[in-house]
This record gives structure tokens, sequence and C-alpha cells, in this order.
């Protein structure tokens, strides 16, 4: 696909992603919450129902393409496909079910494995953001371009990877020796969100030490696309089919994360 024909897909897809958004916002106060790898790990009747929604939605766009979504629903993935649909219904699904209204929906497409669109919105502060490979970045209609910030005046956006308790400990001591090094820490519960606030200049970078696919593929290219840096936390590519470290922030920020995490000795 060209610029012009992947511009018209992405317009389509966010309106599923405002569709998807308008049905958080309805969710009724028993949002039927259940768990599933561990008492951390939250999925409530929201994120199957909006999963549900945007499989079939997004595949009649595309009929030909795969689907990989956060939720388990009992269909093949269809990974090796061209074009594969990496979707998260609720990223964010702890603030959803506590109602802090820091939740999203995040789309990616990707094309023989590398991403093309990406498309986060944020229904409850009405921002939808959007990356096409190649085209740009846009926030709500209008270019996103991250601006110079030296480390030392950055927020540092942290992931605390709460369903692996083993990262815990490297974790927190880089999360310290950024704190030391830059401006101030944040932790949202959204790396969907995350990343786009990176995207958006609002934070210099973020890191999280494990994310599966569907946390970071649409939001790495909105990053990416705004002028940033993505890339696990070794400075390697990102992996779209396994679960990986992210590292993502402006072009001077940027190192200083791969420098916390080769100072705390994290190793993948």
């Amino acid at each position: 696909m060209n610029i012009e024909e992947l511009t018209a897909l992405a317009s389509q897809i966010e309106a599923a992603a405002r569709e998807a958004g308008a049905m958080m916002l309805g969710a009724e106060a028993d949002k039927s919450v259940s768990t599933k790898s561990g008492r951390k790990d939250l999925v409530t009747r929201y994120d199957k129902e909006i999963q549900r929604f945007l499989e079939e939605r997004l595949l009649s766009l595309l009929p030909e393409a795969g689907f990989l979504g956060e939720e388990a629903l009992g269909h093949d993935a269809h990974t090796e496909r061209d074009f594969l649909f990496i979707v998260d219904p609720i990223d964010g699904t702890t603030n959803f079910v506590k109602g802090c209204n820091q939740s999203c929906v995040s789309i990616g497409l990707g094309i023989r494995g590398e991403m093309a669109v990406g498309v986060v919105f944020n229904p409850y502060r009405d921002e939808l953001f959007t990356a096409v490979k190649g085209g740009g970045a846009l926030l709500n209609g209008a270019p996103l371009r991250i601006p110079n910030c030296a480390p030392e005046d950055a927020l540092v956006l942290v992931g605390s990877s709460p369903y692996y308790r083993e990262l815990t400990d490297v974790t927190f001591a880089m999360a310290r020796l950024l704190f030391d090094r830059c401006l101030d820490l944040r932790r949202s519960g959204s790396a969907a969100l995350d990343l786009c606030d990176v995207a958006a200049g609002r934070a210099g970078c973020y890191f999280e030490c494990r994310l599966s696919p569907w946390d970071f593929a649409a939001g790495g290219l909105i990053v990416r696309e705004a002028g940033g840096v993505v890339t696990d936390l070794t400075g390697g590519p990102l992996a779209f089919a396994q679960k990986c470290p992210v590292a993502a922030g402006s072009v001077q920020c940027h190192p200083a994360l791969l420098q916390a995490a080769k100072d705390c000795g994290f190793s993948g």
C-alpha cells in the first residue's frame, strides 16, 4: 500500500476506534471483573465486547489480514499473514475498572512485520493519535513533532511490568537512577498513552521492562513518526511477535534509558 492508501485506511480505523471508545464511555459501574494470568491481570466484559467489535469491523476493512488481540477469544490470529491488526481493546484495564479515566483503544496495522498504521484513542480526553509510516503523526488532526529536551529537563514515564514480578527490582532501580538524572517520574498505567505522551512532547521518554505487542504496536509507530526513537532496552529493534522491553523517547532522551538499563544490569 502507498501512503495515500494507508491514510485512507487509517481514517476508517480511526472511526472504529472512536466507536470502541464510545463503548468504554458507556460502560456500567459493574464491569464484571475477572482475572487472567494472575490477580493483577484484570479483564472485564467490556475488554471482550470491544475486541469482538473491533475484530469484526477491522477485518471488514481488510479481510485478508490477521488479527492479534489481547483477549484470547478462541480465534486463530493468523499472525503469519502479510497484513496483521494488533489490538488492545482497553489499554489500562485496571484504570478502567477503578474509574481513573486513563485508558484507551490501541490499534496497530503491521505489513510484513513492520508497523504501517497506528491509532490510539483516549475517549476520556477525546484525544485521537494517528500515525502512518512515512506520513507523520497527528493528534486530533494536528501534526506532532517531539521537541528537543535535555534529559535533565525531561519527565520520565515508567511502566512497572506488574505481571512480571521478577522484573520489579530492576524496574525500580532504573526508576531511581532516572529520578536522579532527570526532572521527575510519572506512572500512568497505560503503555499506549505513555507512548503517545512522549510523541506529544509531554514527557521526554518512557520505558517498561516487558510489554506485549498490543501494548506498543500503535504507540511505538506514533513516537517514531513524531521524530522519536523506539527500541528495546538494549537498543535493538522491537519484536512484534513476542513480549519485549520497550524504550521510547526523543533523540536526546532515549540514550538515557539505554544507559540506565545498562547501569542497572538489565539483561532482557
